[in-house]
């Protein structure tokens, strides 16, 4: 059985950090207060805490591939490459359609290329045609995998269209969950990652965000079904980012989960207790970050399990 988490990381450092006016009409989590602030600020700020959280990262073990970002194009939230490509253990790498235009510009083909010079890649699978037709599916943004079992987990929203769903489970024979979910303003919540956290043991779930009785109790039973102890988080949790965090292995195979502070400092110190039976958590200050980008940590995050040559 293919492990759920991995001790390689894939992030990209960012050049020209800021608010995406592009994103901020689906994405609630986004402060539109900070849009007034000088481009710089967000700038400095970020690569900041993208420093100290890859620095901290290494010390703990995880081996951190950076690349940087290029200032021209203009991709304000390359800092978050999990929504357009994900790297599976089988050799398949994932190429995503993107809602917004800049975020288009984010797809690196020079990346690719780098890691196939190191790692195993069989197959790519490129779902990006169907910007052409405005329907859109961000990555492991919009899907939160069992890589275990194979099961994809999908709010559908204006970014997570249920035909890239359909294709992308059969390309990559994910068996997919489908469901909707919604911030207290009923809005559409916009990436299913910000209300979910798959790991080997537990998930991380705002099961309240679920609006649908059924559905939510569907999605209760799948991930009991997959074994999985359920931690469900309020609706002030998911908005703090509760849900958006990423187990992730050290080197000698040390179960870690990622966060922010904020995400750590919404948790009881039940569900502290609870995570501690399973892994060791750790936290990073990731407030320019959380608040221009409308990402936390799992966002930044793109998980490399593409086999070694």
């Amino acid at each position: 059985m293919q492990s759920q988490a991995t001790s390689r990381i894939l992030m990209i450092r960012p050049v020209r950090f800021g608010f995406n006016e592009q994103t901020a009409g689906s994405n609630a989590f986004q402060d539109a207060a900070l849009a007034a602030q000088p481009m710089g600020v967000a700038q400095e700020n970020a690569l900041r805490e993208f420093d100290e959280m890859v620095q901290q990262l290494r010390a703990l073990g995880v081996e951190i591939m950076v690349y940087e970002d290029t200032a021209d194009p203009y991709t304000p939230d390359s800092i978050f490459p999990n929504n357009w490509v994900s790297l599976h253990a089988s050799g398949t790498v994932v190429l995503y359609p993107m809602q917004a235009e800049n975020r288009r510009l984010e797809r690196r083909p020079d990346i690719i290329n780098d890691l196939a010079e190191h790692f195993h890649v069989a197959k790519v699978v490129d779902l990006t045609h169907f910007e052409q037709e405005g329907k859109y599916l961000e990555g492991t943004g919009s899907l939160v995998l069992d890589r275990m079992h194979k099961v994809a987990f999908a709010c559908l929203s204006p970014r997570t269209h249920p035909d890239v769903l359909a294709e992308f489970s059969r390309q990559t024979g994910y068996r997919t969950v489908a469901f909707h979910a919604a911030d207290t303003a009923g809005k559409a919540v916009y990436h299913t990652n910000v209300l979910m956290c798959m790991a080997e043991t537990f998930a991380i779930v705002c099961l309240s965000a679920i609006t649908d009785p059924d559905e939510r109790l569907m999605v209760r039973q799948e991930l009991e079904g997959l074994n999985k102890r359920i931690i469900d988080i309020s609706m002030e949790q998911m908005a703090a980012f509760a849900g958006n965090m990423l187990q992730v292995l050290s080197q000698k195979g040390q179960k870690l989960l990622i966060m922010s502070t904020q995400a750590f400092e919404s948790l009881t110190p039940k569900q502290i207790d609870l995570l501690d039976d399973y892994v060791t958590l750790f936290h990073f200050d990731l407030s320019t970050i959380e608040g221009n980008g409308g990402g936390s940590a799992r966002c930044m995050m793109a998980e490399v399990h593409l086999p070694l040559k």
